[in-house]
């Protein structure tokens, strides 16, 4: 395959002597002289391990060359352009959209289906709502049906730049048809690693949900570092140990976007490591953070149902989530404690909390919360439905997905846990983070 690579920065000379590793004829274009004269002469104008070999060989074999200018257009070309932040702290786009025109010009005299895919960082709408469209006006043709658009981050780390190229998490092609995202795939043929095809925007975002994930361990792992050592405790054997925990702490279990954290263990245990962190005067900005952020999820569920515009409130599950009839620090608790003292009327229904077999610390916090909880408790979902116009859900299971389903009432559905899925089952719905 003839690939154009526009930008011959860090990532566009890893990209570049990998695919031409890989077999492909690699073209590299960059407005630096000095750099297009390096990779001519076989040497890397980037200090990167294993990268001066890697374009020592891809010259040599005359599968990797570079130019100032683009003259042609192979079958796909790959933006790897910067996008620094400009000085109020927007992505700038400007090596990005000068790349983009140059493009658009030479796709006038390019034939066949030529594939243009955004490599470099840019956030969600930039390939559709200004790639896009400039692409079709400087070369008056029609994206999907004259030329291809793809979006596809690339996840190399510095020092390590190959050995991520060759063997990722994952590859990601954010595509606008299938026939795009297939010539895309063809330059992954010989990586093993998971292919995850997907819209452009979700590609786009994908990439800063990853490096804001990043950033944050960073951060956490420093946090909790500072607390150690104000208590001379050793901070990288907390952390070595607390990485083998595959189950909880290095996993998927709790990144789904959805309702508040809540129960017996999260919220006080938040509580006593910020307090004993001001106790012993070090900063956690990020763990103090956290309690408020939560509460924020609670207030914005609130406002789903405050604008809906209806009174009459029933609420599907109890307890702070499914499985267990545990109701301390329910965030759902909480949730209809602010609706009643809003003046809504509330009815609730959890096949899982039993009033009758609620005692010690669970019931007394169910008891201080809302003290006529048993007046609000209904025998059967369809009771709740019956006597509510929003339906607030904040359970998975199945029960509740086939009543309301079901159900043959005009309700809002307030849903936060995802109940139906990627596809919702009812007219009036709203999710809470989708």
């Amino acid at each position: 395959m003839k690939i154009t690579i526009f930008g011959m920065g860090y990532v566009g000379c890893v990209t570049a002597a990998c695919l031409a590793r890989l077999d492909h004829t690699v073209i590299g274009v960059d407005v630096d002289p000095n750099k297009v004269d390096m990779i001519n002469r076989a040497q890397s104008p980037i200090i990167e391990p294993g990268l001066s070999d890697l374009i020592k060989i891809g010259a040599g074999d005359g599968r990797l060359r570079a130019t100032t200018d683009a003259v042609e257009l192979g079958d796909i070309s790959l933006v790897c352009v910067g996008t620094p932040s400009n000085d109020n702290g927007s992505l700038g786009l400007k090596h990005l959209l000068r790349v983009v025109e140059r493009i658009g010009e030479l796709l006038k005299h390019t034939d066949g289906f030529h594939v243009v895919t955004i490599r470099s960082t840019v956030l969600p709408g930039t390939v559709e709502d200004i790639v896009m469209p400039l692409l079709e006006e400087k070369s008056s043709q029609k994206a999907g049906r004259d030329f291809g658009l793809c979006m596809n981050p690339e996840f190399m780390r510095e020092t390590t730049a190959i050995e991520d190229f060759h063997n990722p998490p994952f590859t990601i092609i954010g595509q606008r048809d299938d026939r795009s995202g297939d010539v895309v795939a063809k330059l992954y043929e010989t990586i093993k690693a998971p292919m995850e095809r997907s819209t452009i925007p979700v590609a786009e975002m994908v990439k800063y949900a990853c490096n804001a994930f990043h950033a944050t361990k960073v951060c956490f792992g420093n946090e909790i570092g500072n607390l150690c050592k104000s208590m001379s405790i050793d901070s990288h054997r907390v952390m070595e140990i607390f990485c083998k925990d595959t189950r909880l702490n290095l996993s998927p279990y709790y990144l789904k976007p959805g309702f508040a954290f809540g129960g017996s263990c999260l919220p006080k245990d938040l509580r006593a490591i910020t307090y004993q962190a001001k106790r012993n005067d070090v900063d956690v900005p990020l763990l103090a953070s956290l309690m408020p952020s939560n509460e924020r999820q609670i207030q914005q569920a609130f406002r789903l149902v405050k604008s809906s515009g209806r009174s009459k409130i029933g609420v599907l599950g109890l307890s702070f989530k499914a499985g267990t009839d545990d109701v301390r620090e329910s965030p759902i608790v909480i949730l209809i404690e602010m609706l009643i003292g809003k003046g809504y009327q509330v009815s609730i229904y959890d096949e899982e909390v039993s009033l009758a077999k609620l005692y010690g610390a669970n019931k007394r916090y169910l008891d201080e919360t809302i003290p006529h909880v048993t007046s609000l408790m209904e025998s059967s979902v369809s009771k709740v439905i019956e006597k509510s116009d929003v339906v607030i859900v904040s359970k998975k299971t199945d029960h509740f997905r086939n009543e309301l389903e079901g159900a043959t009432k005009d309700i809002c559905i307030v849903d936060l846990v995802r109940i139906f899925g990627a596809h919702q089952a009812v007219s009036r719905y709203e999710g809470i983070s989708w």
